[in-house]
């Protein structure tokens, strides 16, 4: 049995043949609009791409703008901004001696502060000031200029700036790199991956430049939305959408530029070469935007502002990165033709066959017959390992942690929180808050007065009496832990309880400790509800996709079990090699909306060929075809993605960390395991009935191709 490598229906052909020799009009008209699509991408990226620049000061990292109106300390806050004189954001100063705080520490840190005077600790060892920050100014800036202000203690003090305006201004510093040394990592890795890929010094910078055209066109349009508070941006959201952006991007240049080569050596024509390969990608590059697109706007359902800022944000990226490929790309292409793969341009080869194309596909030919071969035992025995790793997926933690422990490297907030507990009572300067009805001031009082609570006084006035605010006080409880531990989240659930037994006081409780808490339920809850949605949308895209309904329902399968295992290695990383304190709620949920939506790509782009082939010899040949002719440009796709993922790993937060560490090791698993051995093997193993109910699982252009090992595993090739 012999195996074509490549036939154009009648009408295609009749088409070629009238292109390959073109009229001088047709000549100018090929090359004009290619030229101009050019043209309008430059233009797109002068106009936008200073906006990657500007999108910090859209973006907020105030974590109580992210809450819902509905949460209980965004009420609580709301209500207590009444009884405050400003918005004054609370920087704590702490100073530290090992022998004792002398008279020049003080006069040194009350002269260079300009707050409230120093309050000793009782060892006498320390002191701290709760200095206001004005909100109406950039806080890490406030920060910055007290920080340099206090760089000349006296000799043995040591001094720290913690409290929520230390904590936000080391954020806004951790951020500071997101669009300058970011971009500069994964576009410097992807250009190294794309030389060793293509062995061209050309056709790598022609692909970097789109991914960076559709970046221009992305931060222009979040830039405008986030500027009209359209939708809610944060440093995280912008990281995220930069690295999409450049790995989705390079991912479909991937699989367009392969097919055009592939029909470089067919056809002498490039433009003919581009249009069918064009129309070749344009299907399975736009079902793998679109999932990515649908999966990523599940995150809309979310509670948290920041979490539906992402969908919107990273939807914005993948479609600009879809544009860009199918726009750009292919202009850029189709003018430098064969040049463009210099010095190893793809020669025309009009009587291409089998063993042209074995030596073109060498490694995957070998890896095609290995599947072939032995379909039921390498899937099962992969299935296994991914089931191994995926035991382990309980010992995940992912209750939260502390806000200190967001940073990876030492932060001089994170210092001076570890100082301000050492020596004081860890909440003070950044109290809990209790509204409650005037009425019932007393019994919320004691009420108040629990385990981990240190102190409760309520707001006065300048004669000493409650402030009163429509016919409401509001009440300041001192945690005895730091405000941003877990351990203080834990008091607050306990004080939202002890005011549930005061009848009549309608109590509310807020403050930074609240909102965390509030911050971390809320994730929770959204996980509950977001990955079950993102399933079932994605599995409806492969169903319309694949026009069928068994092969949808096991590549989902196999995709979630590949998440699941992904978590389980993850859990044994981050618990006793790298060892993380834990992780946020919404990791495993970002997690499991970008490995889904992305690693079903490669699923999509084998599945789409192995449907095509089999539409010409059968599921079997057809499955061995695809696999050898998609395996190294989804390897390929996949590296690209995992190594621009595992760039965020340069901002210094556990949160991005971790969602480095698991995109890129569960694209790895999905692309080299999932993807190149286990759906091969299952869809041979199963044969037509994974077309159910389509018309392919009932007839087949070659029957004898689902039961002719030998022959399909040799002709594969």
């Amino acid at each position: 049995m012999g195996l074509h490598v490549h036939s154009c229906p009648p009408d295609q052909e009749e088409l070629l043949s009238t292109t390959t020799t073109p009229t001088p009009r047709r000549t100018r008209l090929r090359w004009l609009i290619p030229a101009l699509l050019i043209l309008v991408w430059l233009g797109v990226a002068g106009g936008g791409g200073p906006f990657a620049g500007k999108l910090g000061e859209v973006a907020s990292t105030d974590a109580s703008s992210f809450l819902p109106a509905s949460a209980e300390s965004t009420r609580a806050d709301e209500i207590y901004a009444e009884f405050r004189e400003s918005d004054a954001i609370p920087a704590i100063v702490v100073a530290e001696r090992d022998g004792s705080i002398t008279p020049d520490d003080l006069a040194f840190l009350a002269a260079e502060s300009a707050g409230p005077p120093p309050i000793p600790s009782e060892d006498g060892q320390a002191v701290q000031m709760i200095v206001p920050i004005d909100s109406g100014v950039e806080v890490k800036d406030a920060v910055a200029d007290l920080r340099t202000a206090l760089e000349g203690a006296p000799e043995g003090l040591t001094v720290h700036v913690t409290g929520p305006a230390g904590q936000a201004a080391d954020l806004s510093a951790a951020f500071a790199g997101i669009d300058g040394l970011l971009l500069l990592v994964a576009g410097g890795v992807v250009l190294l991956i794309l030389i060793v890929v293509y062995r061209s010094p050309i056709l790598p910078f022609v692909v970097i430049i789109s991914a960076v055209f559709a970046l221009a066109l992305a931060s222009l349009l979040v830039y405008l939305l986030a500027d009209a508070g359209t939708i809610a941006l944060n440093g995280q959201s912008q990281g995220i959408m930069f690295i999409l952006v450049f790995g989705a991007a390079t991912d479909y240049a991937l699989l367009l530029v392969s097919r055009f080569r592939e029909e470089l050596r067919i056809q002498e024509d490039k433009y003919a070469a581009m249009r069918t390969a064009w129309r070749a990608s344009i299907e399975p590059i736009a079902a793998s935007a679109g999932t990515v697109i649908l999966g990523v706007l599940c995150l809309l359902l979310s509670d948290l502002n920041s979490n539906r800022g992402l969908g919107p944000v990273a939807a914005i990226g993948i479609a600009t990165s879809f544009i860009a490929s199918m726009t750009f790309l292919p202009a850029a292409l189709v003018l430098l033709g064969r040049t463009a793969f210099w010095p190893t341009r793809p020669k025309y080869e009009p009587d291409f066959d089998n063993e042209n194309f074995e030596q073109a596909h060498r490694f995957w030919s070998r890896v095609a017959q290995w599947v072939g071969s032995k379909p039921r035992p390498i899937w099962i025995v992969c299935s296994l390992v991914l089931v191994a790793f995926a035991l382990l997926l309980p010992q995940f933690k992912a209750s939260g942690v502390a806000s200190s422990d967001l940073f990876l490297l030492q932060t001089d907030s994170k210092s001076g929180q570890q100082v301000l507990g050492e020596h004081f009572d860890a909440g003070s300067g950044s109290p809990t808050v209790i509204i409650a009805n005037e009425s019932s001031l007393d019994a919320v009082t004691d009420a108040a007065r629990i385990d981990g609570v240190t102190t409760v006084e309520p707001v006065t006035g300048p004669d000493g009496a409650p402030t009163v605010v429509d016919g409401q006080v509001a009440l300041q409880a001192t945690l005895s832990d730091a405000a941003d531990s877990l351990e203080a989240e834990a008091t607050v659930e306990r004080l939202r309880e002890a005011m549930g037994t005061v009848p009549g006081s309608d109590a509310l409780i807020g403050g930074p400790t609240a909102v965390d808490l509030d911050t971390k339920d809320t994730a929770t809850r959204d996980r509950t509800l977001i990955i079950p949605v993102v399933a079932l949308v994605v599995l409806l895209v492969l169903i319309v996709l694949l026009r069928a309904i068994v092969a949808p329902i096991l590549l989902m399968l196999t995709v979630i079990v590949s998440f699941a295992a992904t978590l389980g290695v993850s859990s044994l990383l981050f618990n006793h090699v790298f060892g993380f304190p834990g992780s946020d709620p919404v990791v495993p949920l970002f997690g499991f909306v970008f490995l889904v939506a992305l690693g079903i790509d490669y699923n999509i782009f084998l599945m789409t060929r192995v449907r095509e082939e089999t539409k010409k010899v059968g599921t079997r040949v057809g499955t061995l075809r695809a696999l050898t002719v998609t395996g190294g440009v989804i390897t390929s796709a996949g590296i690209v993605l995992a190594a621009t993922f595992s760039a965020l790993a340069v901002i210094p937060l556990l949160f991005l960390a971790q969602l480095a560490f698991i995109v890129a090791f569960g694209v790895l698993l999905d692309a080299l395991l999932v993807r190149s051995l286990v759906v091969p093997a299952l869809t041979i193993d199963i044969g037509r009935k994974i077309w159910w109910p389509s018309a392919l699982s009932r007839s087949e252009p070659d029957t004898r191709a689902d039961t002719d090992t030998e022959a399909d595993t040799r002709t594969v090739s």
